[in-house]
């Protein structure tokens, strides 16, 4: 199976037309107000309306108010709820979208115990940032801590880039992999060149794989 794509972290409509033609799986749209990436409802319209059919829309919230996510739900089309707080199961379910779970791998973390408290989550991400960070920080995590034998499948991000997206692949074979700072040459700001080189290496190992 090939590894899917999210590029996570769009602002603009051009680096979302782009990204799909490239490829992608998934365009993250990033809902927390303290977050330097955090778009408007305009901005995240103006972003979807580049998107291409079959490619899933994110919206990512940390810790959100109910009244928050409605309203953003009710103005913007998204497919997928991904959540980056303490949120519980009942909190990410109690909007009727399916959802994935981040988990803090910058701390100690017990990624078992998240697949038992978010049962209906459509995947858990594993990604870099510490309890209380929205991600993108830019660093990745021990890929060593990465869990085996889970029915809940994986997603990796967290300081991956274009020269290490083939070697995290090869080494922990996620389901998918979610880049944001990575691909950027400011914060929100995607570089063509290293979004290109980064589907190119994760097209590369794949073939290497299959």
């Amino acid at each position: 199976m090939r590894t899917r794509i999210k590029i996570c972290g769009i602002t603009r409509a051009d680096d979302a037309a782009l990204a799909c033609d490239l490829g992608a799986d998934a365009l993250g749209l990033v809902f927390y107000p303290r977050s330097p990436r955090c778009v408007s409802v305009a901005q995240a319209l103006e972003v979807l309306g580049a998107k291409v059919p079959f490619v899933t829309a994110v919206g990512l919230f940390l810790d959100p108010a109910p009244d928050h996510v409605l309203e953003i739900l009710r103005q913007v089309p998204l497919d997928l709820l991904q959540f980056h707080g303490d949120e519980r199961g009942a909190d990410c379910e109690r909007f009727g979208r399916p959802y994935i779970k981040a988990v803090p791998m910058g701390g100690q973390n017990d990624v078992q115990a998240y697949a038992a408290s978010h049962p209906q989550a459509r995947a858990l991400l594993l990604d870099s940032h510490r309890v209380g960070q929205a991600g993108g920080t830019g660093a990745a995590f021990d890929w060593s801590r990465w869990p085996e034998g889970l029915d809940s499948p994986l997603i990796l991000a967290g300081g991956l880039h274009p020269g290490n997206v083939a070697e995290a692949i090869a080494q922990v074979r996620p389901c998918a992999v979610d880049v944001s700072s990575g691909v950027e040459s400011g914060q929100g700001v995607k570089d063509p060149d290293r979004l290109a080189e980064f589907f190119e290496e994760v097209h590369r190992v794949d073939c290497e794989r299959y």
